[in-house]
């Protein structure tokens, strides 16, 4: 085997390790119940807050694959500049649910992402950034 092809097979290998994301630790967080509740429409979410809020410095320097892997698509992305990036995940109803409340900012969780889609903060919220 020549040097260039083990060079290859050896930057194979890594590509597939990097590129390969499992889901993240959630502590009590029904996954799976989580993802059925978009836009926090069900109230489903509402119950894992403490958990969250507990547990929220764990995902950081996750990246975004994982996130979603784990909790499932954001409700909404929003790109600040080239540089971050936002995952919104609802816990109270956002104002794509019917019924919703209007005037009023749901609670949320906030992934802000970094340049390289790795997390650099979690936030639990009303507020929008």
């Amino acid at each position: 085997m020549t040097k260039i092809s083990q060079i290859f097979l050896s930057l194979l290998l890594l590509l597939a390790i990097v590129s390969c994301s499992s889901p993240l630790e959630t502590g009590s967080i029904d996954t799976e119940e989580w993802k059925k509740d978009r836009n926090g429409c069900l109230g489903l979410r509402l119950a894992y807050v403490d958990e969250i809020k507990s547990i929220k410095n764990s995902f950081l320097g996750k990246n975004n694959q994982e996130l979603i892997k784990t909790f499932g698509r954001p409700d909404r992305v929003e790109l600040v500049d080239k540089s971050q990036s936002f995952f919104f995940y609802f816990l109270e109803p956002s104002s794509n649910c019917e019924g919703a409340e209007t005037g009023k900012e749901p609670l949320k969780v906030l992934f802000r992402m970094n340049a390289i889609n790795k997390v650099s903060e979690v936030t639990v919220t009303t507020l929008n950034p």
